[in-house]
């Protein structure tokens, strides 16, 4: 699937569509797991990728001859 061609209408029916699915095949306290664990996914993928556009951009403009 390619995320980056859906419009933003797209991408959220589809996040919605499939939290609705989990939320009738869970149970209210796997629900409450699984929320809690997806949101830690997100904030480390989030930490991740700020961390390798930041590294990315001082180590390009280091190897440039360029500071910060």
């Amino acid at each position: 699937m390619e995320v980056c061609n859906m419009n933003p209408c797209e991408l959220t029916t589809l996040v919605t569509a499939l939290a609705n699915v989990l939320s009738q095949k869970l149970t209210d306290e796997e629900l409450e797991i699984f929320s809690a664990m997806t949101v830690q996914l997100g904030d480390t993928l989030e930490t991740i990728s700020a961390q390798r556009s930041i590294c990315c951009n001082s180590n390009c403009n280091l190897e440039n001859g360029s500071s910060f």
